[in-house]
């Protein structure tokens, strides 16, 4: 991929973020995700590659853009897997809470899993304990490994976990082995990534969410260095079929984070649209100006920008005219 399709997907998520922006608070999450994803689709049209939908908003008939096998770019220059998720956190827009944004991930052409729309179980971790995990061991015992290979005792160690009925059991069985745990709602994706980052102070990411999101969050540890392990949880016998036309013969068997993202290059790229702790959310400044918050990376050079852009949304009216 060349090094420029960096800055231009983070162009893209920017754009995202400062149309899906204006509905924050306003209790309209359907009205958020479609500024974000008409944003979003506008921007890919000036962006010089050969794109290929792999996760996006749906099939054809369920999503007028961004579907999965659209061709985004000019058709000109790399040829590419594209996995979107336009805006991550429409609930969280439509309250006015933290930690929504806009997302892109890309690699070479079929580096990315087809994951379809379903649950998966999720295991996250940063560079130290790259290679050290797996998703089949007792959180007991994933708890100990993350506390030697980050220099932590077991009491300190943080464990993200996503605020749901689903997780009660693991959340105690953390709580029990005296490691810290850290709820949130919505927004898998930036709580995978936030194990790779020192500041965030997250250890361990666990649960069963999104695949779709966990083939994005993949994409991003990969860009840190870090490490995931993932698996399909097929609720019924035709979730179960999907998995095994995607070559899946063992709808339940362990991916690891090569599976999700093959090969040594990936580009991740996201803007904040709330306040998280990964990103700062757009904020209005007066004057027609907006101001964004971007995180942008690249597998292969290990290279990871934070940009903060001041948008003259006059000049932009096409994709901001609100």
């Amino acid at each position: 991929m060349d090094r420029e399709l960096a800055l231009e997907l983070v162009r893209a998520t920017e754009a995202a973020a400062v149309s899906s922006a204006h509905w924050m608070g306003r209790g309209k999450k359907n009205e958020a995700d479609d500024a974000a994803t008409t944003a979003m689709r506008s921007m890919f049209d000036s962006i010089a590659m050969e794109g290929t939908v792999v996760i996006g908003e749906g099939e054809l008939d369920e999503a007028p853009m961004l579907y999965i096998g659209e061709k985004l770019g000019t058709g000109e220059g790399p040829a590419v897997d594209i996995a979107v998720d336009p805006l991550e956190g429409t609930n969280i827009v439509a309250k006015g809470h933290n930690n929504a944004m806009t997302v892109i991930a890309a690699a070479d052409r079929g580096s990315l899993l087809h994951a379809p729309d379903m649950y998966m179980e999720k295991i996250a971790v940063g560079k130290y304990a790259r290679g050290k995990i797996n998703l089949e061991d007792p959180i007991e015992r994933t708890i100990d490994i993350i506390a030697k290979a980050n220099d932590k005792r077991v009491h300190d160690v943080t464990v993200i976990v996503q605020e749901r009925p689903r997780h009660q059991e693991l959340i105690d069985r953390i709580r029990a082995k005296g490691a810290r745990v850290k709820l949130f709602g919505d927004g898998d994706v930036e709580a995978s990534i936030a194990t790779c980052l020192p500041h965030t102070g997250i250890d361990l990411f666990i649960g069963t969410g999104g695949a779709p999101e966990g083939v994005i969050a993949a994409a991003g540890v990969k860009c840190l260095g870090g490490d995931m392990q993932a698996r399909l949880v097929p609720q019924d016998e035709d979730e179960a079929e999907r998995c095994r036309e995607m070559g899946l013969t063992n709808p339940s068997q362990l991916l690891t984070h090569n599976d999700l993202v093959k090969g040594d290059d990936a580009i991740f790229a996201a803007t904040g649209v709330t306040e998280g702790e990964l990103l700062r959310g757009v904020k209005f400044l007066g004057g027609g100006l907006a101001e964004t918050d971007s995180i942008v990376m690249r597998a292969k050079t290990g290279t990871v920008r934070f940009i903060k852009a001041n948008h003259h949304l006059e000049n932009k009216s096409h994709l901001f005219n609100k």
